[in-house]
């Protein structure tokens, strides 16, 4: 069975985290998350891959080409304007050779058992089985009325105050029948908003199945950082990849460290923690668990990186603390600053001396935060664009 992967949302939601990259390229724990996806279906012996790409679509073929380093065979398809989800897999469509096949997410991380769902689906009359799992703020998802015979009931998007009948929610993985794509115009389409009613209304069935395991997507900040870190707990062990130099530092795994890293005097680390190569650790500093430091990263003396999440190429000063901060490539932090929880600061930003990051704040590209000021408000680049909602 072919798996499409959709791949071609702008990512607005993550923004300042996919102005250089697609969603689907976010670090995750050094390595692109889509990776980790088509790593997973290769396990679960999904070898044949279509991926529908849009917006910075060819960073992710260059990265993963024929997907033969991974065990698998992928190909690509590309929308010349935006179609939406289903849209996106109608204009594949002469991939699927009139067979069933598999929608997921390219920003989803699991680790769910997909050949049992697969299974449900062959052995159930229904042209589409949608995967439901159990979370406890659906608010953000599709939630579904699911009864004892696997049957949807009600199917409902986003739903506010009062619509929350269920706490099913759509993982966005869908087994589909061939014939459903003859249900989809060519032309702007959604399962969930589109489609399912649309499928309903004709009074088909579309069947629920209860997946087991964990998944999320990376929506949106607070997504991602849930995503490394359950990532991060499901480390089996310690993995040192080449030269690690250690000076009278002290290190608690797990931990997986890269070639030509360097911990400075009576700095700490404990794991679950990943750090890239080249990287550059100071003294008396503690590096606390669920972390990870991309490559040819430098973390000044004297400075407390906790629950955070640096990608390549970021350089932290002296007496600085960083707790829950997402740091993009190239950015630059300097002497006794403080990242407080759930700061998000994008590519090439410089944050000058003592400065303050309050909660919740982004920073756009290529912005300098000033010597000693506190920053309240998001800092946006005229440059780039300002969006933060939709996909």
């Amino acid at each position: 069975m072919k798996t499409c992967i959709m791949c071609g949302g702008e990512g607005t939601r993550l923004r300042p985290l996919t102005f250089d990259r697609p969603k689907p390229m976010i670090p995750l724990l050094n390595k692109p998350s889509l990776v980790h996806l088509v790593e997973h279906l290769a396990i679960e012996g999904f070898n044949d891959i279509v991926l529908t790409l849009g917006y910075l679509g060819g960073e992710i073929e260059a990265a993963l080409g024929d997907g033969s380093m991974y065990g698998v065979h992928i190909e690509y398809v590309y929308e010349k304007e935006k179609l939406g989800t289903a849209g996106g897999v109608k204009n594949a469509e002469e991939l699927f050779e009139g067979e069933p096949f598999m929608v997921v997410g390219g920003d989803h991380v699991m680790n769910l058992g997909l050949r049992e769902f697969v299974r449900f689906h062959e052995k159930n009359d229904a042209p589409v089985t949608i995967g439901l799992i159990s979370i406890d703020d659906p608010r953000d998802y599709g939630i579904a009325d699911l009864d004892a015979n696997n049957r949807i009931n009600r199917f409902f998007e986003k739903p506010g105050p009062g619509e929350i009948f269920s706490n099913l929610a759509s993982t966005g993985i869908y087994v589909c029948d061939p014939e459903v794509l003859k249900w989809i115009p060519k032309k702007k389409y959604d399962f969930a908003k589109d489609l399912f009613p649309k499928i309903m209304k004709k009074g088909e069935t579309i069947n629920g199945f209860l997946v087991r395991g964990r998944w999320t997507d990376i929506g949106n900040p607070q997504a991602y950082r849930e995503a490394c870190r359950w990532m991060l707990e499901q480390m089996p062990g310690t993995k040192i990849s080449g030269s690690l130099s250690i000076k009278n530092a002290k290190v608690t795994g797990p931990i997986d460290i890269g070639h030509d890293v360097s911990l400075g005097s009576n700095s700490a680390v404990v794991g679950p923690i990943v750090i890239g190569e080249n990287t550059s650790i100071g003294d008396n500093v503690l590096i606390g668990p669920y972390t990870s430091i991309g490559s040819n990263c430098t973390i000044g003396s004297n400075s407390r990186i906790l629950s955070s999440y640096l990608f390549d190429d970021v350089e932290i000063g002296k007496n600085t603390a960083v707790s829950g901060a997402v740091i993009d490539n190239g950015t630059m932090i300097k002497d006794s600053c403080i990242l407080e929880t759930g700061t998000v600061i994008g590519p090439r930003v410089i944050i000058e001396d003592g400065v303050t990051i309050h909660s919740g704040v982004r920073l756009w590209p290529e912005v300098t935060a000033k010597k000693g000021t506190r920053v309240r408000e998001t800092l946006v680049n005229k440059d780039f664009g300002n969006e933060t909602n939709g996909s």
